[in-house]
This record gives C-alpha cells, sequence and structure tokens, in this order.
C-alpha cells in the first residue's frame, strides 16, 4: 500500500492593486508610525551610541547573557525572515501576501521582536544598564507606532482576512497557535540576507571590545 502526498496548502491571498486605505491606516498613530516606519534603519542608532559613549565596566557575565540575548533575537529574525522573505524588508505600501504560518503564527511581529532582544542585549554587554529602562521605554514607543502604521496598511489591503488573523495572533508575546498551518522556508536566502546583519553585530562587538580595552 502506498501512501498519498500530502495536501498542498493553498496560494497565499494576492490583495488588489488599489485597496482602499482603511480608518486604522488614517489614524495620527500609524502616521507617524509611517515616518518611523520609512526609517526605522538608523532608529537604533542612540540606543548604540549611548551604550558606547557612556561608562561601563562589563565583565564575562554581561557577555554571556548579552550573547544569549542577541543569540536568542536573532533566531528569532531568521525564522521571520525565512517565512516571509523580502516581505519583511519593504519600506513601501505594496505588500504581496499575508504571511500567517511559522513564527508569524507565534506572534504577529517576530522581526521587531528579534531586534528588540538584540539590542537589549548589546546593552547588557556594555554594562551600561541605567540605559535600560530608557531604552525599553523608547523601543516599546517607536515600534508601537510603526505596528499601527503596519497594521492598517495590512487591515486595508486584507481586510477581514487580517483581522482574523490579528483576532488569533499576539502582537508580540509568542503564543502557541491553535492550528498548525504549514507554509514555505527559505532558510538559505534568509541566512543570505543576514549576513550584512552578521558583520554589524561583529563590528558592533568590535568596538565594545576597544572600549573596555581603552578605556574611552
Amino acid at each position: 500500500m502506498t501512501s498519498s502526498p500530502p495536501p498542498t496548502p493553498p496560494p497565499p491571498a494576492t490583495p488588489a492593486p488599489d485597496a482602499p486605505i482603511s480608518g486604522a491606516e488614517r489614524s495620527t498613530s500609524a502616521r507617524i508610525g509611517s515616518i518611523l516606519f520609512r526609517h526605522r534603519g538608523w532608529l537604533p542608532v542612540p540606543f548604540l551610541l549611548v551604550p558606547l559613549l557612556a561608562h561601563g565596566t562589563p565583565d564575562a557575565m554581561n557577555w554571556v547573557l548579552g550573547i544569549v540575548l542577541i543569540a536568542i533575537g536573532e533566531t528569532i529574525r531568521l525564522a521571520g525572515v525565512a517565512a516571509a522573505g523580502t516581505v519583511t524588508r519593504r519600506r513601501s505600501r505594496a505588500v504581496q501576501r499575508l504571511v500567517t504560518y511559522g513564527i508569524f503564527s507565534w506572534m504577529r511581529n517576530p522581526l521587531y521582536v528579534g531586534n528588540f532582544l538584540i539590542w537589549m542585549g548589546f546593552i547588557v554587554i556594555s554594562d551600561v544598564l541605567w540605559f535600560l529602562p530608557f531604552a525599553i521605554a523608547l523601543f516599546a514607543i517607536e515600534y508601537t507606532l510603526i505596528v499601527r502604521y503596519e497594521e492598517g496598511v495590512l487591515e486595508s489591503i486584507f481586510g477581514a482576512e487580517y483581522l482574523a488573523y490579528k483576532h488569533r495572533t499576539s502582537r508580540w508575546v509568542p503564543r502557541p497557535p491553535a492550528d498548525d498551518e504549514e507554509g514555505e522556508h527559505h532558510w538559505s536566502e534568509a541566512w543570505r540576507s543576514e549576513i550584512s546583519t552578521f558583520l554589524q553585530y561583529a563590528v558592533i562587538a568590535g568596538l565594545f571590545i576597544a572600549k573596555q580595552k581603552y578605556g574611552w
């Protein structure tokens, strides 16, 4: 007896090219978030300058805890990029598909959660721990505004499909999904796309080592 192949999942929905703008996308918070969204690649810079310039005396425990946070954050990022690919990297309103499987079935914003853990890890490495509550508050404000914009865009494009996903999936805190939805993951593409990110980590770690050695 031969076993039948597993069913092929249905293709992702394709949005209408001229989707109307929803009320959520028109809100003040979403409009502010759209500006931050376009410049989100530069947002972590202040969170790097303070730990680099402020006094800190990191020890081995700082490095261990920091590297653990960075590793967890990067694992979450990789899972998100592997599932969504270049969809997650766009700075425009043109979204071609709604990704609801993999890490996106556990939380709606895995890349931002991963980024948050990574930058908190670098702050822990720096031992400038007084900056942690300020960094957490600033990240929370910035990412909440950005996500308000993204949620408005997705609601405009995907409508009820996105609202159902939003209802069943946590925004930030990972939560096991009720249904084990399957989808395609491109791990090799994800690793290649993160090469520049890994190089940034190496440069930042080198700066912290130099700071610790020369005590600037």
